[in-house]
């Protein structure tokens, strides 16, 4: 396993880590939970992310027994959970959801009774809240991070402008800002991480941990002919998703790319996790697979990272014809 600095913190996670998104008390139980987890230590990995929104908290109550259940040195890996959308779905009332002082402190205790442990190593802003000044957010975080609850905090799928005014703020009150953040980022994702985000890691400097490397498994092929049962195109409730996952002209080009994949030796979900970390920007790319063949071979990605030469990076870019134009400053 590779581990990177996580932006200008010292702290280092995997560079491929594990995420409980949709998989975890929709499509796995406790038993392949425990498995797949295990799997994911035994082979590295040191990040576990979470999300208080994640099956409305089911989802971290399945990790904190997996993590309670196994015992393993709580200094060897790290957790995190996200919080914004709040966990009752359609019950959430006002102050349930968002960013005020209340709810981060409220989703932060939460948080830690689901998921068993005594501090999070990773707390994140899940999206930006236009209702609170995010000088309000900075300080709460910063209280957090004070009282040892959260270690490191973040935000994900915020703007490069309201990444960049927390940071000022923070550098104002003299406060902790934020060191990560967790936006999407794949082959058919590529704005922000590449262009939007370029100021703030030449100037400040921050950490990623990038979601849905596989763009919800369409970089993998299986949607080719169709939507599989049980996929997660096909749950129940996550019709947004293949709504905006699944057109003629993007399957055509995963075919393409999995030609080139043949070439090189390896699989298509391989080839595009390893695309995502060969950015040196990413720290962590967190990996949701559901069965035990799949993880296994989305570990492969370090043993394909030398093949990526800046040669075949072109072709997955002639093929993909996703990059994005950077602008002239």
């Amino acid at each position: 396993m590779e581990y990177r600095i996580m932006g200008k913190t010292g702290l280092q996670l995997s560079v491929l880590s594990y995420g409980s998104w949709v998989t975890f008390a929709k499509q796995i139980d406790d038993g392949i939970s425990d498995r797949l987890m295990s799997i994911a230590y035994d082979n590295g990995i040191n990040f576990f992310d979470n999300a208080e929104v994640y099956s409305r908290g089911e989802s971290e109550k399945m990790m904190g027994r997996v993590l309670k259940s196994k015992n393993w040195d709580r200094t060897s890996y790290n957790v995190s959970s996200k919080a914004f959308f709040g966990w009752r779905g359609e019950a959430n009332k006002p102050n349930q959801t968002g960013l005020s002082r209340k709810h981060l402190t409220e989703a932060c205790h939460e948080a830690l009774g689901r998921l068993q442990v005594d501090y999070l190593d990773l707390f994140y802003c899940h999206r930006p809240d236009k209702n609170t000044p995010i000088e309000e957010v900075v300080r709460t975080m910063n209280t957090l991070i004070e009282q040892g609850k959260i270690l490191y905090w973040g935000t994900s799928e915020w703007s490069a402008a309201e990444i960049m005014e927390a940071h000022m703020i923070a550098r104002e009150l003299r406060l902790i800002g934020p060191q990560v953040e967790q936006p999407e980022y794949n082959l058919f994702k590529r704005q922000k991480m590449e262009v939007d985000y370029y100021t703030i890691f030449k100037n400040v400097g921050m950490g990623t941990t990038i979601w849905s490397p596989l763009a919800s498994g369409l970089l993998t092929g299986k949607y080719n002919d169709g939507i599989p049962e049980g996929s997660r195109l096909a749950l129940e409730g996550f019709e947004w998703l293949k709504d905006r996952t699944l057109s003629d002209e993007k399957i055509g080009r995963v075919r393409n790319l999995g030609n080139l994949a043949k070439e090189l030796g390896t699989s298509l979900a391989t080839l595009s996790i390893a695309w995502c970390i060969r950015n040196k920007h990413v720290t962590s790319a967190i990996l949701g697979a559901t069965k035990e063949e799949q993880l296994l071979e989305n570990l492969k990605a370090l043993d394909v990272l030398p093949k990526l030469t800046d040669e075949v990076m072109t072709k997955i870019d002639e093929i993909m014809g996703t990059k994005p134009e950077m602008p002239m400053y």
